[in-house]
Formats: structure tokens, sequence, C-alpha cells
């Protein structure tokens, strides 16, 4: 179950297929403006299993979510939407399940890494009917 060290501040460096992203996690266009190429600082305090997880946002915006691993906690999405998750710790990365996306994070090679990933809506639907 190895627990790595997060704690410290991270300063935004790049982001992948951002717009892709959040249009389909259903982001208002207002937010999706507001973070594009955001110079966005995390901060990470850690005490064993228990996080203070912060963005601070540039004009003076943060988004804080503490938690501890393996218990529930209210949390907040990047769009300001309150939920309950229970945070996990799978092979050294913190994962949660939030409503549109599952969410990673990790250090690798000093850098904190998170990769969000939307959870499909697909739904499979078949019909049947009886033989004549």
């Amino acid at each position: 179950q190895g627990n790595m060290a997060f704690a410290g501040k991270y300063e935004f460096e790049g982001d992948e297929n951002y717009d892709d992203f959040v249009n389909k996690i259903g982001l208002p266009s207002d937010k999706i403006e507001m973070g594009r190429n955001c110079k966005i600082v995390t901060e990470v305090v850690q005490n064993g299993n228990d996080f203070t997880w912060t963005q601070h946002f540039p004009g003076g915006r943060t988004t804080t979510n503490t938690f501890t691993i393996g218990k529930e906690a209210d949390m907040e999405t990047m769009g300001g939407k309150k939920f309950k998750a229970t945070v996990k710790m799978e092979d050294g990365k913190i994962v949660a399940n939030f409503p549109n996306y599952h969410h990673t994070a990790e250090i690798c090679g000093g850098k904190l890494v998170e990769v969000s990933s939307q959870i499909s809506r697909l739904v499979y639907k078949e019909k049947t009917k009886k033989p004549n």
C-alpha cells in the first residue's frame, strides 16, 4: 500500500487535453476560460494519512480539500461542486472518484502529476423479441 510523501508546494508546469476534458465533464465556459493555462499553485500538507490539498488560483481564489485516506470526506470539484468521496492510496497514488471523473495524484521525479479521466456514462441497451 506504499505511502508517498506528497507534502510541498507545486507550481503549474503544463497540461494535456484540457479543453476536451473540461468540455466532456460539463464545466461551464466561464470556468473553462478561467482554468485555461492558469498558473495554479498546489499546496499539499500531509500528516501520515491526513491531507490538506489547496489550489491557489491567480486573483486570490483558493479551493481546499481536507481528507484522510480511507475515510469519506466532503470535497469540492474544480468547478466548485460539493460532493462526498473516499480517497484511497493505491500503489503510491492518491485516488478519488469525483462526480464526473476519476482523479489520481502521484509524485514522479519530484513533480506532482495529477490525472483526471472521464468516467464513461455509456449505457448498453438490448431489445429482444419472442420468436414467432
